[in-house]
């Protein structure tokens, strides 16, 4: 027995809708605009990476290739003598463990507040009558802040200089990332809360169990934004850190690059600092501290731009 297909039939709209996008894309002037544009997408692209594949080649070239102005995006001369030199620095890794600490405590008390602070205000003026005033209370943080010394003073007094919580607290609730995310809070379909409520449930019970679970692409989005702020963040450490064994890995690379402290425990450290560029030894260890990053952002990368432009849209 045989069975017919049936091609489904368009409509009038439909077809005049596909020549036209035949015709557009045949036209002359949409192919120099897509080999302009790809060609600018390359360039771009182009110019984002070559840094990274510079610090990589550098940190497999010898000091001399370095210092002939030889090392571009292939290394030469090549040595495996700084990633060696990092293995066996243990501030390094302590600085690298501090990172890791503060990236879990800092990105999950800030992914909870943004949460907690983003939903009530995702609500309309007749749900939550006070709601304009409290956006525009916390966007006026974003204007203007009280300055390096009183947020010292803050700090200072609420004991918690020397500790993790000098790192994170200043920065608890990221303003930016709450307004992208009740913005997304208040895209999704109020039929889903209304009906969460007619059975029964209370705000809490429709946060937890229907808003957070349909904002995976923001929540992704923002768990990324403030991922990347807590590693690559160096200057509270600086500040608020009177110790620098607790420094997390980005300030003590800073004192590599900028006050040039070698940490040296032994005489063959000293042969090999003589022997290996300063440069090469920071190259390497700037990449190792970049991989974690390059490692997670691929599996956040397809929410990223729809968590950006659904939480963008409505102010």
């Amino acid at each position: 027995m045989s069975t017919a297909t049936t091609t489904p039939t368009r409509t009038p709209q439909q077809n005049a809708t596909r020549n036209q996008n035949r015709i557009l894309n045949d036209s002359s002037g949409y192919r120099v605009f897509r080999v302009f544009n790809t060609g600018l997408m390359v360039v771009m692209a182009f110019v984002c990476i070559a840094p990274m594949i510079n610090i990589l080649a550098m940190s497999f070239s010898s000091e001399r290739a370095i210092a002939a102005g030889r090392v571009f995006l292939l290394p030469r001369e090549i040595t495996f003598v700084a990633y060696e030199h990092i293995i066996s620095t243990a501030r390094f890794w302590r600085s690298m463990l501090v990172s890791v600490y503060r990236l879990i405590l800092g990105g999950a008390v800030n992914m909870v507040l943004v949460v907690l602070t983003a939903y009530p205000l995702s609500r309309s003026k007749e749900e939550f009558p006070g709601r304009t005033k409290y956006v525009i209370y916390i966007v006026i943080t974003m204007l203007f802040g009280g300055g390096l010394i009183p947020t010292f003073l803050v700090v200072r007094f609420t004991g918690v200089l020397d500790t993790m919580w000098a790192l994170i607290l200043p920065q608890a609730v990221p303003v930016y990332n709450v307004i992208l995310l009740l913005n997304f809070f208040r895209q999704l379909p109020k039929s889903l809360e209304e009906a969460a409520f007619i059975d029964g449930a209370t705000h809490w019970t429709t946060m937890l169990r229907i808003v957070v679970p349909l904002s995976k692409p923001a929540l992704a989005t923002i768990g990324l934004f403030i991922m990347v702020y807590h590693w690559n963040e160096w200057f509270l450490a600086i500040v608020f850190m009177r110790d620098s064994s607790l420094y997390p890995l980005q300030s003590y690379l800073r004192t590599i690059l900028i006050d040039q402290n070698f940490e040296v425990t032994s005489p063959e450290e000293v042969e090999l600092l003589n022997t290996l560029s300063n440069r090469t030894i920071s190259s390497a260890q700037i990449f190792v501290a970049m991989i974690p990053i390059l490692l997670v952002y691929p599996f956040l990368q397809k929410y990223f731009a729809k968590g950006i432009v659904l939480g963008s849209v409505k102010g």
